[in-house]
């Protein structure tokens, strides 16, 4: 099996080095220190005090590698759209294309049956460009909850979590989906394959589409946002709106938003994706977990009135950050 990961990342390089040790053909697309470090030491896993080295093939271009059996979309939403393009040398007559992000992908509507089948979200794939470059009939989608960070370029440390859900759009069992799976599980993963991904790309973006834009917008930690009821009311008024919406779209939860925002607090002094990427200078993933939220409620007839003004500041925040992270 050959699997291409494109981007060489905190989650791509995680599983860049778990699918190698496992005997997969694995392949990175990487660029710029991370590139040149792959390239001289290897790719660098440190889980507790184990340090994990794998060397696959990495290049800048991917015609160099040629078409695979998977690629693994690793890169944040915004990062794929710009990319779109560039999977192009990859993808062969069968090449499979696992979209490894948060938030609701480029494919969401694809054989979802009802009135929005085959609708495409400008949020997060203006003008198409992903759906064309890449073709929904590739997609395979994939929820992932371990937390990673890169220490240094080509350097990755594992913080938690082993769970990568895996499911077909249409839910169906396909030999494909269950070979990528096999393939997760061999190396080491839990993955899963779920005949309603879209059930738990939902779960898990209920917590990002409001403790991440209020974290980023008050610096404060999950437990900060908890310990201040009035931050919480606005978390739990965004979480009851985005719920809304998905259940119009026929999600079902299996938790209501009490347990959801118990196991977000859970997680304590955690500092959310988007505030990370807002203190390091990095652009924030704001319409895959904020805007494309908004989007679909316009679409289903559903009110987002908190979502909206939330991701409005969200939107000045990022253009305006704070002297101290500049």
């Amino acid at each position: 099996m050959k699997i291409c990961i494109f981007g060489a990342g905190a989650i791509g390089g995680y599983l860049g080095v778990q699918l190698a040790r496992a005997g997969v053909d694995v392949s990175m697309i990487a660029r710029g220190k991370t590139l040149e470090a792959i390239r001289a030491n290897g790719l660098r896993l440190r889980i507790g005090d184990e340090e994990r080295t794998a060397r696959p093939r990495a290049s800048d271009q991917p015609a160099e590698l040629g078409p695979q059996d998977y690629v693994i979309a690793a890169l944040k939403s915004h990062q794929a759209w710009e990319a779109a393009e560039r999977f192009k040398p990859l993808l062969g007559a069968e090449t499979t294309v696992v979209t490894a992000q948060n938030g609701v992908p480029w494919w969401y509507f694809y054989k979802l049956e009802g009135r929005w089948k085959n609708n495409q979200l400008d949020s997060v794939d203006a003008g198409g460009r992903q759906w064309r470059a890449i073709g929904p009939e590739r997609a395979i989608g994939c929820v992932v909850y371990p937390s990673c960070e890169v220490i240094e370029p080509g350097v990755v440390r594992h913080l938690s979590g082993e769970r990568l859900m895996v499911g077909e759009p249409d839910g169906s069992l396909t030999p494909r989906v269950q070979a990528v799976a096999a393939a997760l599980e061999a190396a080491g993963f839990r993955a899963p394959v779920r005949r309603r991904i879209r059930d738990d790309l939902w779960l898990k973006l209920w917590g990002n589409v409001s403790f991440n834009p209020v974290s980023a917008l008050t610096l404060a930690t999950l437990a900060g946002i908890g310990r201040h009821p009035p931050a919480l009311a606005v978390v739990r008024a965004m979480m009851e709106e985005a719920g809304a919406v998905a259940r119009r779209l026929g999600v079902r939860f299996p938790v209501d938003v009490e347990t959801r925002i118990g196991w977000a607090l859970a997680a304590g002094e955690h500092r959310t994706s988007m505030l990370q990427d807002l203190e390091r200078g990095r652009r924030m993933e704001i319409e895959a977990l904020v805007g494309v939220v908004s989007e679909l409620g316009r679409l289903v007839e559903v009110a987002t009135p908190t979502i909206d003004t939330v991701l409005a500041l969200l939107e000045l925040r990022a253009y305006s950050p704070p002297p101290a992270l500049r």
